[in-house]
């Protein structure tokens, strides 16, 4: 399939692959639908306690966000520790923080395969007003008081060692996090996986999930019928074409990516090379690539339509933050679909023998690992940590199948006008 989204820095630079050809049956303990993080995490953890699995992807391995993504590691959740202490209680947030903020399945998962994929430490929420600096610095004292997590609030003055941009008012760095090449890590999880026993096929979609035998479940795809015990759907943003009351409770958001040419001055553009993301609500995100270019993302569209030139389309938001490169050349644009729910937690659950697990909404290059984990986890019998995932609440969107993402654009455009308002 041509995607005219693809034309990415990632697949440029993208590690080759190319999985096994399949000779096996069609039969399986368990069965794995997707191939970005989710999904091949998942399919890994697996194998990894002894299952046999198949994993399906109907295009390429990291196709979708997986492969597209900001290549932004921020820990944690959309809501901060504050946020979930005071709307799930100690015990809970304590239970969840340990989960997605002290428990980095990525860096483990790079390490114990030597996934080379540029890691780099270190990423700076950057604040757009001084209202937001202050909710800052009372967050940075929430981690350091309650949970004993290292973060730096960094005063406007003392931004230049992070970004030479005059428009942010402080930041909150954390050293935990930090930034890698998203499709490498994707084909580096693919060839554990495979290595692991894993049985990947491309180009072929599900089409069917077929419950009416308990045992095995079918997988009606475009070119075979797979049976498996368990079925785990890690399709996010395509969640609804398979399972439609699941698709409810996601809208995907359109957003674009750049990456420059090579800069001779990028060093001096982001000096302490930390992954930067903006308070805003329709945040600018950005960073350097291992051969020193810039990598934006900036503004975003509620139509699925993409923008005739996603070069021309994010340019200005740069500009904005880097006016000594607004001339810069612009070698890759970029985008893809982020699937977003109402209150920006991931929906995560099980429905019989398929888990599920969507709706990162931005955040989910590291919570994707950890969550495929952890349903692997469930699968082999301790499901405790699964639990504290799967009970995050959650809401379908209102409107029903054809006024749901209308009336989900109409609110996401108030809150993109509240940040131009400030």
């Amino acid at each position: 399939m041509t995607d005219p989204l693809s034309h990415s820095y990632y697949a440029a630079t993208a590690h080759a692959w190319h999985p096994r050809p399949d000779q096996g049956d069609d039969r399986c303990d368990v069965a794995v639908i997707g191939g970005g993080f989710t999904g091949l995490s998942a399919a890994l953890a697996c194998a990894e306690r002894g299952f046999s699995v198949i994993l399906v992807e109907a295009e390429r391995i990291g196709f979708g966000a997986s492969g597209r993504n900001g290549g932004q590691l921020i820990p944690g959740l959309r809501w901060s520790a504050s946020e979930l202490e005071a709307e799930f209680g100690s015990e809970r947030a304590d239970a969840l923080f340990d989960l997605c903020w002290r428990d980095n399945r990525v860096k483990a998962r790079i390490a114990k395969y030597g996934i080379a994929c540029d890691l780099k430490a270190g990423h700076l929420e950057a604040a757009w007003t001084p209202k937001d600096f202050d909710a800052m610095q009372q967050e940075a004292d929430c981690l350091a008081r309650r949970f004993g997590y290292d973060s730096q609030t960094v005063e406007k003055a003392d931004m230049p060692a992070h970004i030479a941009s005059p428009l942010y008012h402080g930041g909150i760095y954390d050293p935990q996090g930090g930034h890698f090449h998203p499709l490498n890590y994707a084909v580096g999880l693919a060839k554990a996986a495979e290595a692991a026993g894993v049985r990947i096929r491309e180009n072929d979609r599900v089409h069917v999930i077929d419950r009416s035998c308990c045992d095995p479940i079918e997988l009606i795809t475009e070119r075979t019928i797979i049976g498996a015990r368990y079925v785990i759907d890690a399709t996010d943003s395509w969640i609804g074409d398979l399972e439609p009351d699941l698709g409810r409770y996601t809208v995907p958001i359109m957003n674009y990516n750049i990456a420059t040419e090579p800069l001779a001055n990028a060093d001096e553009l982001l000096p302490s090379n930390a992954a930067v993301a903006d308070s805003r609500f329709v945040l600018n995100y950005f960073r350097l690539s291992a051969d020193k270019r810039l990598i934006f993302g900036g503004g975003e569209r509620y139509s699925q339509t993409p923008p005739r030139d996603i070069a021309a389309f994010v340019r200005p938001f740069m500009a904005e933050v880097f006016p000594q490169i607004a001339n810069a050349k612009i070698d890759y644009g970029w985008g893809g679909a982020v699937a977003v729910t109402r209150n920006r937690l991931p929906h995560i659950g099980r429905r019989g023998n398929v888990f599920f697990a969507h709706g990162f909404s931005g955040h989910g290059a590291l919570v994707t690992t950890l969550a495929g984990e952890l349903i692997a986890e469930a699968m082999a019998g301790t499901a405790e940590r699964f639990d504290i995932l799967a009970s995050l609440p959650s809401q379908p969107f209102p409107g029903g199948k054809w006024l749901r993402r209308p009336l989900a654009t109409l609110g996401l455009l108030w809150y993109a006008l509240r940040d131009r308002l400030g």
